[in-house]
Protein backbone atom coordinates (compact mmCIF):
# COMPACT_ATOMS: atom_id res chain seq x y z
CA UNK A 1 0.00 0.00 0.00
CA UNK A 2 3.44 2.15 0.81
CA UNK A 3 4.57 1.42 -2.56
CA UNK A 4 1.02 1.95 -4.41
CA UNK A 5 0.51 5.94 -2.46
CA UNK A 6 4.86 6.40 -3.46
CA UNK A 7 4.13 4.91 -7.03
CA UNK A 8 0.92 7.78 -7.44
CA UNK A 9 3.73 10.67 -5.88
CA UNK A 10 6.51 9.57 -7.64
CA UNK A 11 4.55 10.67 -10.98
CA UNK A 12 5.28 13.79 -13.26
CA UNK A 13 3.81 16.89 -12.14
CA UNK A 14 2.83 17.59 -15.48
CA UNK A 15 0.37 14.58 -14.71
CA UNK A 16 -0.53 16.06 -11.54
CA UNK A 17 -1.52 18.91 -12.44
CA UNK A 18 -3.69 17.74 -15.50
CA UNK A 19 -5.48 15.40 -13.55
CA UNK A 20 -6.36 18.03 -10.70
CA UNK A 21 -7.28 20.87 -13.64
CA UNK A 22 -9.53 17.84 -15.10
CA UNK A 23 -11.26 17.56 -11.66
CA UNK A 24 -11.52 21.54 -11.27
CA UNK A 25 -13.08 21.74 -14.83
CA UNK A 26 -15.72 18.99 -14.30
CA UNK A 27 -16.60 21.41 -11.65
CA UNK A 28 -17.09 24.91 -13.73
CA UNK A 29 -18.56 23.04 -16.76
CA UNK A 30 -21.44 21.73 -14.05
CA UNK A 31 -21.69 25.57 -12.97
CA UNK A 32 -21.59 26.66 -16.56
CA UNK A 33 -24.28 24.41 -17.57
CA UNK A 34 -26.54 25.48 -14.40
CA UNK A 35 -26.18 29.05 -15.20
CA UNK A 36 -27.30 28.78 -18.69
CA UNK A 37 -30.57 26.46 -18.45
CA UNK A 38 -31.27 29.22 -15.56
CA UNK A 39 -30.54 31.79 -18.19
CA UNK A 40 -32.44 30.06 -21.03
CA UNK A 41 -34.96 29.86 -18.54
CA UNK A 42 -35.13 33.29 -17.93
CA UNK A 43 -35.00 33.87 -21.55
CA UNK A 44 -38.23 31.80 -22.50
CA UNK A 45 -40.09 33.48 -19.48
CA UNK A 46 -39.63 36.94 -21.10
CA UNK A 47 -40.49 36.01 -24.76
CA UNK A 48 -43.54 34.03 -22.81
CA UNK A 49 -44.50 37.28 -21.27
CA UNK A 50 -43.87 39.37 -24.11
CA UNK A 51 -45.62 37.40 -26.66
CA UNK A 52 -48.63 36.71 -24.49
CA UNK A 53 -48.50 40.50 -23.79
CA UNK A 54 -48.79 41.09 -27.51
CA UNK A 55 -51.60 38.38 -28.31
CA UNK A 56 -53.98 39.91 -25.91
CA UNK A 57 -53.32 43.33 -27.76
CA UNK A 58 -54.11 42.29 -30.93
CA UNK A 59 -57.16 39.83 -29.12
CA UNK A 60 -58.95 42.35 -27.41
CA UNK A 61 -58.14 40.71 -24.39
CA UNK A 62 -58.48 43.28 -21.84
CA UNK A 63 -58.14 41.50 -18.89
CA UNK A 64 -54.56 39.67 -19.87
CA UNK A 65 -53.08 42.96 -21.03
CA UNK A 66 -53.93 44.80 -17.92
CA UNK A 67 -52.14 42.38 -16.10
CA UNK A 68 -49.34 42.02 -17.95
CA UNK A 69 -49.13 46.03 -18.12
CA UNK A 70 -46.45 47.91 -16.46
CA UNK A 71 -48.01 51.17 -16.22
CA UNK A 72 -51.60 49.45 -15.02
CA UNK A 73 -49.89 47.24 -12.35
CA UNK A 74 -47.87 50.40 -11.09
CA UNK A 75 -50.92 52.41 -11.09
CA UNK A 76 -53.01 50.10 -9.10
CA UNK A 77 -49.57 49.63 -6.76
CA UNK A 78 -48.71 53.43 -6.60
CA UNK A 79 -52.14 54.15 -5.45
CA UNK A 80 -52.64 51.80 -2.77
CA UNK A 81 -51.04 52.08 0.91
CA UNK A 82 -49.98 48.38 0.86
CA UNK A 83 -48.65 45.68 -1.06
CA UNK A 84 -51.30 44.64 -3.77
CA UNK A 85 -50.89 40.79 -3.21
CA UNK A 86 -53.31 39.61 -6.23
CA UNK A 87 -55.17 41.14 -8.96
CA UNK A 88 -58.33 42.32 -9.10
CA UNK A 89 -61.07 40.52 -10.19
CA UNK A 90 -62.30 40.78 -13.79
CA UNK A 91 -65.36 42.90 -13.28
CA UNK A 92 -62.77 45.64 -11.60
CA UNK A 93 -63.14 49.02 -13.55
CA UNK A 94 -58.97 49.31 -13.79
CA UNK A 95 -58.98 46.75 -16.91
CA UNK A 96 -61.53 48.81 -18.79
CA UNK A 97 -59.35 52.70 -17.53
CA UNK A 98 -55.40 50.95 -18.56
CA UNK A 99 -57.42 49.54 -22.09
CA UNK A 100 -59.25 52.71 -22.90
CA UNK A 101 -55.60 54.54 -22.18
CA UNK A 102 -54.46 52.35 -25.15
CA UNK A 103 -57.26 53.02 -27.01
CA UNK A 104 -57.12 56.99 -27.06
CA UNK A 105 -53.09 56.53 -27.48
CA UNK A 106 -53.74 54.07 -30.85
CA UNK A 107 -56.52 56.62 -32.21
CA UNK A 108 -53.76 59.00 -32.99
CA UNK A 109 -52.75 56.86 -35.79
CA UNK A 110 -56.25 56.29 -37.49
CA UNK A 111 -56.88 58.15 -40.37
CA UNK A 112 -59.38 60.54 -39.44
CA UNK A 113 -59.22 63.37 -42.03
CA UNK A 114 -60.95 63.23 -45.37
CA UNK A 115 -58.90 62.33 -48.43
CA UNK A 116 -60.93 62.53 -51.29
CA UNK A 117 -59.63 60.87 -54.01
CA UNK A 118 -56.44 59.85 -52.34
CA UNK A 119 -58.73 57.78 -49.96
CA UNK A 120 -57.20 54.29 -49.04
CA UNK A 121 -59.12 51.15 -47.97
CA UNK A 122 -60.72 50.72 -45.04
CA UNK A 123 -61.47 53.84 -45.71
CA UNK A 124 -61.50 56.74 -43.19
CA UNK A 125 -62.24 56.09 -39.53
CA UNK A 126 -60.36 52.13 -40.30
CA UNK A 127 -57.50 52.66 -41.50
CA UNK A 128 -54.14 52.47 -39.69
CA UNK A 129 -51.37 54.90 -40.78
CA UNK A 130 -48.03 55.92 -39.02
CA UNK A 131 -47.45 59.47 -40.47
CA UNK A 132 -45.02 59.89 -38.06
CA UNK A 133 -41.37 57.92 -37.85
CA UNK A 134 -41.80 54.29 -36.99
CA UNK A 135 -39.69 55.22 -34.15
CA UNK A 136 -41.77 57.43 -32.24
CA UNK A 137 -44.37 54.93 -31.81
CA UNK A 138 -44.83 52.67 -28.80
CA UNK A 139 -44.86 48.99 -29.73
CA UNK A 140 -49.05 48.22 -28.95
CA UNK A 141 -49.50 50.23 -31.64
CA UNK A 142 -48.03 47.22 -34.33
CA UNK A 143 -50.16 44.75 -32.82
CA UNK A 144 -53.45 47.15 -31.65
CA UNK A 145 -56.84 45.16 -31.87
CA UNK A 146 -57.91 46.90 -35.09
CA UNK A 147 -54.90 44.82 -36.79
CA UNK A 148 -55.05 41.94 -34.89
CA UNK A 149 -58.86 41.07 -34.74
CA UNK A 150 -59.98 39.08 -37.84
CA UNK A 151 -62.35 40.09 -38.67
CA UNK A 152 -62.96 43.02 -40.08
CA UNK A 153 -59.34 43.32 -39.98
CA UNK A 154 -56.86 41.34 -41.87
CA UNK A 155 -55.03 39.88 -38.66
CA UNK A 156 -51.21 39.26 -38.07
CA UNK A 157 -48.79 36.81 -36.80
CA UNK A 158 -46.29 36.75 -34.26
CA UNK A 159 -42.85 35.53 -34.30
CA UNK A 160 -40.45 35.11 -31.21
CA UNK A 161 -36.91 36.21 -32.56
CA UNK A 162 -34.52 36.86 -29.25
CA UNK A 163 -33.87 38.01 -26.04
CA UNK A 164 -30.96 39.96 -24.19
CA UNK A 165 -30.84 41.20 -20.67
CA UNK A 166 -30.82 44.77 -20.03
CA UNK A 167 -29.47 47.06 -16.95
CA UNK A 168 -31.83 46.84 -14.16
CA UNK A 169 -34.95 49.54 -14.50
CA UNK A 170 -35.18 51.90 -11.55
CA UNK A 171 -38.49 53.77 -9.99
CA UNK A 172 -40.31 54.95 -7.12
CA UNK A 173 -43.93 54.39 -5.66
CA UNK A 174 -44.27 57.62 -4.99
CA UNK A 175 -42.10 60.73 -4.17
CA UNK A 176 -40.48 59.79 -0.82
CA UNK A 177 -40.29 56.63 -1.48
CA UNK A 178 -36.59 54.70 -2.10
CA UNK A 179 -35.48 53.80 -5.31
CA UNK A 180 -36.36 50.40 -6.49
CA UNK A 181 -34.55 48.18 -9.16
CA UNK A 182 -36.17 45.58 -11.28
CA UNK A 183 -34.13 42.79 -13.67
CA UNK A 184 -34.48 44.35 -17.01
CA UNK A 185 -34.80 41.98 -20.21
CA UNK A 186 -35.42 43.41 -24.13
CA UNK A 187 -37.49 41.16 -25.80
CA UNK A 188 -37.61 41.14 -30.02
CA UNK A 189 -41.08 40.01 -31.48
CA UNK A 190 -41.50 40.04 -35.42
CA UNK A 191 -44.71 41.33 -36.24
CA UNK A 192 -46.39 40.29 -39.82
CA UNK A 193 -49.39 41.04 -41.22
CA UNK A 194 -51.88 39.08 -42.95
CA UNK A 195 -53.01 40.91 -45.67
CA UNK A 196 -52.34 43.91 -48.15
CA UNK A 197 -55.29 45.72 -47.97
CA UNK A 198 -56.18 45.88 -44.27
CA UNK A 199 -52.57 46.12 -42.71
CA UNK A 200 -50.89 49.71 -41.80
CA UNK A 201 -49.90 52.42 -44.01
CA UNK A 202 -47.09 53.98 -43.68
CA UNK A 203 -44.69 56.46 -45.85
CA UNK A 204 -42.75 54.26 -48.77
CA UNK A 205 -39.21 53.46 -47.22
CA UNK A 206 -37.83 55.85 -50.37
CA UNK A 207 -39.50 59.01 -48.50
CA UNK A 208 -37.89 58.58 -45.12
CA UNK A 209 -34.93 60.63 -46.05
CA UNK A 210 -33.79 63.36 -43.62
CA UNK A 211 -33.61 65.72 -46.19
CA UNK A 212 -37.02 65.40 -47.31
CA UNK A 213 -39.60 67.78 -46.03
CA UNK A 214 -42.40 66.54 -47.96
CA UNK A 215 -43.70 63.08 -47.94
CA UNK A 216 -46.42 61.48 -50.48
CA UNK A 217 -46.05 58.03 -51.40
CA UNK A 218 -47.78 55.73 -49.13
CA UNK A 219 -47.12 52.02 -49.13
CA UNK A 220 -49.10 49.16 -46.93
CA UNK A 221 -46.55 47.76 -43.68
CA UNK A 222 -46.50 44.10 -44.24
CA UNK A 223 -43.91 43.05 -41.24
CA UNK A 224 -41.81 44.97 -38.86
CA UNK A 225 -39.71 43.72 -35.74
CA UNK A 226 -40.64 45.41 -32.24
CA UNK A 227 -38.63 45.37 -29.29
CA UNK A 228 -40.54 45.06 -25.71
CA UNK A 229 -38.90 45.90 -22.63
CA UNK A 230 -39.70 43.13 -19.95
CA UNK A 231 -39.12 43.85 -16.32
CA UNK A 232 -39.41 41.00 -13.87
CA UNK A 233 -38.79 40.45 -9.80
CA UNK A 234 -41.65 42.75 -8.91
CA UNK A 235 -43.96 40.85 -6.21
CA UNK A 236 -40.94 42.37 -3.84
CA UNK A 237 -42.00 45.49 -4.63
CA UNK A 238 -45.59 45.13 -3.43
CA UNK A 239 -46.62 44.41 -7.32
CA UNK A 240 -49.56 41.54 -7.71
CA UNK A 241 -47.81 40.22 -10.55
CA UNK A 242 -44.23 39.28 -10.81
CA UNK A 243 -43.44 40.43 -14.55
CA UNK A 244 -44.83 43.40 -16.61
CA UNK A 245 -44.40 44.86 -20.13
CA UNK A 246 -43.42 48.29 -20.80
CA UNK A 247 -45.49 49.91 -23.45
CA UNK A 248 -46.92 53.52 -22.72
CA UNK A 249 -44.48 55.26 -19.84
CA UNK A 250 -46.21 56.41 -16.75
CA UNK A 251 -44.70 60.03 -16.67
CA UNK A 252 -43.43 61.02 -13.05
CA UNK A 253 -42.66 64.77 -12.10
CA UNK A 254 -38.79 63.58 -12.97
CA UNK A 255 -40.05 62.09 -16.06
CA UNK A 256 -41.25 58.99 -17.24
CA UNK A 257 -41.63 55.74 -15.17
CA UNK A 258 -39.46 53.63 -15.02
CA UNK A 259 -36.00 54.71 -15.93
CA UNK A 260 -34.64 52.21 -18.76
CA UNK A 261 -31.32 52.36 -20.50
CA UNK A 262 -33.54 51.34 -24.05
CA UNK A 263 -36.78 52.58 -24.90
CA UNK A 264 -39.40 49.90 -26.78
CA UNK A 265 -40.99 50.14 -30.21
CA UNK A 266 -39.97 49.67 -34.23
CA UNK A 267 -36.25 48.34 -34.64
CA UNK A 268 -34.88 50.76 -37.36
CA UNK A 269 -34.80 49.01 -40.64
CA UNK A 270 -36.60 46.02 -39.93
CA UNK A 271 -39.81 47.05 -41.89
CA UNK A 272 -40.72 45.28 -44.98
CA UNK A 273 -43.45 46.46 -47.20
CA UNK A 274 -46.18 44.98 -49.46
CA UNK A 275 -45.04 44.67 -53.00
CA UNK A 276 -46.54 43.42 -56.19
CA UNK A 277 -44.89 40.03 -56.20
CA UNK A 278 -46.56 39.33 -52.79
CA UNK A 279 -50.34 39.14 -53.20
CA UNK A 280 -51.01 39.05 -57.10
CA UNK A 281 -54.06 37.05 -56.43
CA UNK A 282 -55.12 39.06 -53.96
CA UNK A 283 -54.98 42.34 -55.90
CA UNK A 284 -56.96 40.74 -58.87
CA UNK A 285 -59.80 39.67 -56.09
CA UNK A 286 -59.66 43.01 -54.47
CA UNK A 287 -60.26 44.68 -58.18
CA UNK A 288 -63.41 42.58 -59.30
CA UNK A 289 -64.44 43.33 -55.24
CA UNK A 290 -64.12 46.87 -55.88
CA UNK A 291 -66.15 47.76 -59.35
CA UNK A 292 -69.36 45.69 -57.34
CA UNK A 293 -68.97 48.05 -53.86
CA UNK A 294 -72.27 50.50 -54.14
CA UNK A 295 -70.14 53.61 -52.60
CA UNK A 296 -68.31 55.43 -55.07
CA UNK A 297 -65.59 56.47 -51.60
CA UNK A 298 -65.61 52.98 -51.06
CA UNK A 299 -64.42 51.98 -54.88
CA UNK A 300 -61.95 54.56 -55.29
CA UNK A 301 -60.74 53.74 -51.61
CA UNK A 302 -60.09 50.50 -52.36
CA UNK A 303 -58.75 50.32 -55.90
CA UNK A 304 -56.30 53.02 -54.58
CA UNK A 305 -55.66 50.03 -52.04
CA UNK A 306 -54.51 47.90 -54.42
CA UNK A 307 -52.16 50.38 -56.50
CA UNK A 308 -49.97 51.57 -53.69
CA UNK A 309 -49.42 47.54 -53.51
CA UNK A 310 -48.97 47.46 -57.19
CA UNK A 311 -48.79 50.59 -59.01
CA UNK A 312 -48.74 49.22 -62.46
CA UNK A 313 -51.92 46.67 -61.82
CA UNK A 314 -53.37 47.08 -65.09
CA UNK A 315 -56.64 45.82 -64.18
CA UNK A 316 -56.58 48.52 -61.15
CA UNK A 317 -55.59 50.92 -63.37
CA UNK A 318 -58.31 50.57 -66.21
CA UNK A 319 -61.20 49.93 -63.14
CA UNK A 320 -59.67 53.45 -61.30
CA UNK A 321 -59.62 55.38 -64.66
CA UNK A 322 -63.00 54.73 -66.07
CA UNK A 323 -64.57 55.62 -62.25
CA UNK A 324 -63.06 58.85 -62.66
CA UNK A 325 -64.13 59.52 -66.06
CA UNK A 326 -66.84 58.49 -65.46
CA UNK A 327 -67.42 60.79 -62.33
CA UNK A 328 -66.08 63.65 -64.26
CA UNK A 329 -69.02 63.43 -67.19
CA UNK A 330 -71.37 62.96 -64.26
CA UNK A 331 -70.02 66.50 -62.70
CA UNK A 332 -70.71 68.05 -66.44
CA UNK A 333 -74.41 66.22 -66.26
CA UNK A 334 -74.85 68.38 -62.32
CA UNK A 335 -73.87 71.32 -64.09
CA UNK A 336 -75.79 71.92 -67.19
CA UNK A 337 -78.60 69.83 -65.45
CA UNK A 338 -80.07 68.68 -69.10
CA UNK A 339 -82.19 65.30 -69.52
CA UNK A 340 -80.33 63.18 -71.51
CA UNK A 341 -82.45 59.34 -71.42
CA UNK A 342 -79.84 58.06 -73.36
CA UNK A 343 -76.30 56.81 -71.90
CA UNK A 344 -74.55 56.92 -75.52
CA UNK A 345 -75.50 60.54 -75.56
CA UNK A 346 -75.11 61.60 -72.59
CA UNK A 347 -71.33 60.63 -72.28
CA UNK A 348 -70.65 62.48 -75.79
CA UNK A 349 -72.58 65.80 -74.30
CA UNK A 350 -70.73 65.97 -71.33
CA UNK A 351 -67.74 65.62 -72.84
CA UNK A 352 -68.40 67.93 -75.42
CA UNK A 353 -68.91 70.17 -71.91
CA UNK A 354 -65.69 69.85 -70.78
CA UNK A 355 -64.14 70.34 -74.32
CA UNK A 356 -65.99 73.74 -74.27
CA UNK A 357 -65.15 74.98 -70.74
CA UNK A 358 -61.64 73.88 -71.31
CA UNK A 359 -61.12 76.16 -73.37
CA UNK A 360 -63.20 79.08 -71.79
CA UNK A 361 -63.70 79.41 -67.61
CA UNK A 362 -61.81 76.57 -66.68
CA UNK A 363 -61.81 76.81 -63.37
CA UNK A 364 -63.59 74.22 -62.18
CA UNK A 365 -61.67 71.93 -63.66
CA UNK A 366 -57.99 74.08 -62.96
CA UNK A 367 -58.96 74.40 -58.92
CA UNK A 368 -58.27 71.22 -56.99
CA UNK A 369 -59.69 70.86 -53.33
CA UNK A 370 -55.88 70.86 -52.21
CA UNK A 371 -55.46 74.53 -53.95
CA UNK A 372 -58.75 75.93 -52.66
CA UNK A 373 -57.74 74.74 -48.87
CA UNK A 374 -59.49 71.71 -47.11
CA UNK A 375 -62.82 73.16 -45.49
CA UNK A 376 -63.50 75.49 -48.19
CA UNK A 377 -64.89 72.69 -50.28
CA UNK A 378 -66.71 69.53 -48.84
CA UNK A 379 -65.87 66.95 -51.99
CA UNK A 380 -63.03 66.87 -54.40
CA UNK A 381 -63.62 69.58 -57.48
CA UNK A 382 -63.65 68.01 -61.21
CA UNK A 383 -59.74 69.35 -61.17
CA UNK A 384 -59.17 66.10 -58.81
CA UNK A 385 -60.72 63.98 -60.32
CA UNK A 386 -58.84 65.18 -63.21
CA UNK A 387 -55.68 65.10 -61.63
CA UNK A 388 -55.83 61.65 -60.28
CA UNK A 389 -57.20 60.73 -63.55
CA UNK A 390 -54.13 61.84 -65.56
CA UNK A 391 -51.37 59.28 -64.13
CA UNK A 392 -53.49 55.95 -63.75
CA UNK A 393 -54.34 56.54 -67.68
CA UNK A 394 -50.59 57.44 -68.46
CA UNK A 395 -49.41 54.21 -66.77
CA UNK A 396 -52.30 51.91 -68.29
CA UNK A 397 -51.47 53.27 -71.63
CA UNK A 398 -48.01 52.22 -71.15
CA UNK A 399 -48.90 49.16 -70.12
CA UNK A 400 -51.46 48.42 -72.27
CA UNK A 401 -51.23 50.30 -75.63
CA UNK A 402 -53.53 48.25 -77.20
CA UNK A 403 -56.65 50.02 -75.08
CA UNK A 404 -56.94 52.43 -77.38
CA UNK A 405 -60.57 53.22 -75.26
CA UNK A 406 -58.07 54.81 -72.78
CA UNK A 407 -55.83 56.05 -75.08
CA UNK A 408 -58.46 58.31 -76.70
CA UNK A 409 -59.51 59.56 -73.07
CA UNK A 410 -56.00 59.82 -72.23
CA UNK A 411 -55.70 62.71 -74.76
CA UNK A 412 -58.63 64.23 -73.79
CA UNK A 413 -57.94 64.66 -70.50
CA UNK A 414 -54.59 66.19 -71.84
CA UNK A 415 -56.73 68.38 -73.64
CA UNK A 416 -58.87 68.92 -70.83
CA UNK A 417 -55.62 69.97 -68.68
CA UNK A 418 -54.55 72.63 -71.08
CA UNK A 419 -51.65 69.80 -72.16
CA UNK A 420 -52.31 71.02 -76.14
CA UNK A 421 -49.56 69.12 -77.98
CA UNK A 422 -49.69 65.96 -75.94
CA UNK A 423 -53.26 65.82 -76.50
CA UNK A 424 -52.48 66.45 -79.95
CA UNK A 425 -49.66 64.05 -80.31
CA UNK A 426 -51.86 61.12 -78.22
CA UNK A 427 -55.34 61.38 -80.66
CA UNK A 428 -52.55 61.40 -83.70
CA UNK A 429 -50.87 58.56 -82.70
CA UNK A 430 -53.96 56.34 -81.84
CA UNK A 431 -55.59 57.60 -85.76
CA UNK A 432 -52.31 56.59 -87.52
CA UNK A 433 -52.63 53.21 -86.10
CA UNK A 434 -56.08 53.04 -86.96
CA UNK A 435 -56.89 51.41 -90.70
CA UNK A 436 -59.65 52.93 -93.05
CA UNK A 437 -63.02 50.99 -91.82
CA UNK A 438 -62.10 50.60 -88.15
CA UNK A 439 -65.46 51.57 -85.79
CA UNK A 440 -63.34 53.87 -83.26
CA UNK A 441 -61.63 55.87 -86.57
CA UNK A 442 -64.44 58.08 -86.56
CA UNK A 443 -64.50 59.05 -82.60
CA UNK A 444 -60.65 59.20 -83.23
CA UNK A 445 -60.87 61.95 -85.63
CA UNK A 446 -63.43 63.98 -84.32
CA UNK A 447 -61.42 63.99 -80.57
CA UNK A 448 -57.94 64.74 -82.57
CA UNK A 449 -60.11 67.76 -84.27
CA UNK A 450 -61.03 69.32 -80.81
CA UNK A 451 -57.74 68.53 -79.41
CA UNK A 452 -56.57 70.89 -82.56
CA UNK A 453 -59.24 73.37 -81.80
CA UNK A 454 -58.51 73.61 -78.11
CA UNK A 455 -54.86 74.70 -78.93
CA UNK A 456 -56.27 77.51 -80.94
CA UNK A 457 -58.94 78.74 -79.34
CA UNK A 458 -56.85 79.13 -75.77
CA UNK A 459 -54.17 80.85 -77.87
CA UNK A 460 -56.62 82.78 -80.27
CA UNK A 461 -53.68 81.88 -82.90
CA UNK A 462 -56.50 82.36 -85.77
CA UNK A 463 -53.60 81.37 -88.29
CA UNK A 464 -52.26 78.55 -86.61
CA UNK A 465 -53.25 75.77 -89.89
CA UNK A 466 -53.62 73.30 -87.10
CA UNK A 467 -57.23 74.83 -87.15
CA UNK A 468 -58.06 73.97 -91.26
CA UNK A 469 -56.70 70.27 -89.99
CA UNK A 470 -59.04 70.08 -87.38
CA UNK A 471 -61.82 70.82 -89.81
CA UNK A 472 -61.15 68.33 -92.51
CA UNK A 473 -60.83 65.52 -89.38
CA UNK A 474 -63.88 66.49 -88.10
CA UNK A 475 -65.38 66.27 -92.04
CA UNK A 476 -63.86 62.83 -92.56
CA UNK A 477 -65.07 61.62 -89.34
CA UNK A 478 -68.49 62.60 -90.88
CA UNK A 479 -68.30 61.13 -93.95
CA UNK A 480 -67.18 57.16 -92.65
CA UNK A 481 -69.88 56.82 -90.65
CA UNK A 482 -73.87 56.53 -90.78
CA UNK A 483 -74.48 56.59 -87.08
CA UNK A 484 -76.46 59.55 -86.27
CA UNK A 485 -74.25 60.33 -82.75
CA UNK A 486 -70.89 60.77 -84.78
CA UNK A 487 -72.83 62.71 -87.44
CA UNK A 488 -73.97 65.17 -85.16
CA UNK A 489 -70.33 65.27 -83.72
CA UNK A 490 -68.50 65.37 -86.97
CA UNK A 491 -71.14 68.50 -87.94
CA UNK A 492 -71.12 70.11 -84.73
CA UNK A 493 -67.29 70.25 -84.58
CA UNK A 494 -66.82 71.17 -88.04
CA UNK A 495 -69.23 74.51 -87.14
CA UNK A 496 -66.94 74.96 -84.00
CA UNK A 497 -64.06 74.93 -85.82
CA UNK A 498 -64.99 77.38 -87.90
CA UNK A 499 -65.11 79.73 -84.89
CA UNK A 500 -61.64 80.66 -85.04
CA UNK A 501 -61.07 80.69 -88.72
CA UNK A 502 -59.19 84.02 -89.84
CA UNK A 503 -61.85 84.44 -92.27
CA UNK A 504 -64.66 83.16 -90.73
CA UNK A 505 -67.64 81.69 -92.90
CA UNK A 506 -71.23 82.08 -91.05
CA UNK A 507 -73.04 80.40 -94.50
CA UNK A 508 -70.97 77.17 -93.71
CA UNK A 509 -71.44 77.51 -89.90
CA UNK A 510 -75.06 77.86 -89.93
CA UNK A 511 -75.72 75.07 -92.56
CA UNK A 512 -73.51 72.99 -90.70
CA UNK A 513 -75.06 73.46 -87.17
CA UNK A 514 -78.35 73.04 -88.91
CA UNK A 515 -77.23 69.48 -90.24
CA UNK A 516 -75.78 68.73 -86.81
CA UNK A 517 -79.43 69.98 -85.50
CA UNK A 518 -80.99 67.39 -87.55
CA UNK A 519 -78.48 64.64 -86.66
CA UNK A 520 -79.04 65.37 -83.06
CA UNK A 521 -83.04 65.01 -83.02
CA UNK A 522 -82.17 61.32 -84.63
CA UNK A 523 -80.18 60.72 -81.27
CA UNK A 524 -82.62 58.52 -78.59
CA UNK A 525 -82.37 61.03 -75.63
CA UNK A 526 -82.14 64.02 -78.20
CA UNK A 527 -84.40 66.84 -77.05
CA UNK A 528 -84.94 70.46 -78.41
CA UNK A 529 -83.81 71.98 -74.87
CA UNK A 530 -80.23 69.97 -74.95
CA UNK A 531 -79.82 71.41 -78.01
CA UNK A 532 -80.11 74.76 -77.22
CA UNK A 533 -77.82 74.64 -74.77
CA UNK A 534 -75.03 73.25 -77.43
CA UNK A 535 -75.83 76.73 -78.98
CA UNK A 536 -75.42 79.00 -75.54
CA UNK A 537 -71.59 78.23 -74.85
CA UNK A 538 -69.35 81.56 -74.94
CA UNK A 539 -67.92 80.64 -78.04
CA UNK A 540 -70.97 80.00 -80.26
CA UNK A 541 -73.17 82.52 -78.65
CA UNK A 542 -71.72 85.77 -78.90
CA UNK A 543 -71.53 84.66 -82.85
CA UNK A 544 -74.76 83.40 -83.74
CA UNK A 545 -76.07 86.76 -81.74
CA UNK A 546 -74.06 89.23 -83.70
CA UNK A 547 -75.15 87.95 -87.53
CA UNK A 548 -78.77 87.90 -88.74
CA UNK A 549 -77.72 85.17 -90.95
CA UNK A 550 -78.03 83.35 -88.40
CA UNK A 551 -82.03 84.25 -87.76
CA UNK A 552 -83.31 81.04 -89.25
CA UNK A 553 -81.34 79.11 -86.69
CA UNK A 554 -82.74 80.73 -83.89
CA UNK A 555 -86.65 80.55 -85.13
CA UNK A 556 -86.07 77.03 -84.98
CA UNK A 557 -85.59 77.37 -81.43
CA UNK A 558 -88.94 79.51 -80.25
CA UNK A 559 -91.69 77.95 -78.34
CA UNK A 560 -89.50 74.85 -77.49
CA UNK A 561 -89.57 75.58 -73.72
CA UNK A 562 -87.96 77.40 -70.74
CA UNK A 563 -85.09 79.92 -71.78
CA UNK A 564 -86.37 79.65 -74.99
CA UNK A 565 -84.17 82.58 -77.27
CA UNK A 566 -85.96 85.45 -78.09
CA UNK A 567 -86.13 86.63 -81.47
Amino acid sequence: MNDWFLCRLRMPAALVVLVLFAGVSGTVSAATLDGKKKAAAKDASVMAVAQRYAEALASGDRLTAGRLDFACQYGLVSASAKAVKAFPPESDPLYARCWDALSKAHETAVQRRDEGLNALWPGKGSLIFFAEELTEYAPSFFVMDRLGLSPPAGGLRLELVNTRPLPAASFRLSANDPLKSAPAALAMVRVVYKDPLTSPVTYAPSEYIKTRNVRSVRQPFKAATVRWVVLSGLRRFGFPGDMAVLNLPVMGADGPIPFVTETCGYVTDSGIWWGPADASGVLTAAVGRAVLLPEHVDRIALLNRVLIVDPFQAEALTALSRELFQTLLSFASNTHKMSLGDAALAARYNQLYWDIYAETARMDISFGREMIGLGGVPMPTPADYLYRMLPAMEKLAQLRPQDLENRLRLGTAYRWNNDQLTAIATHEGVVKELPPGHPLRARALTELAWSRIAKVAWNRTFDDPGILEAYKEAQEAYKITERPLDKFTGAYTMAYSLAFTPNRDNHAMLELLSDARRWYMQIPGAKPESWRYLLENDTLKGVIHADPAFNPLLAALVGTGTGTIRK
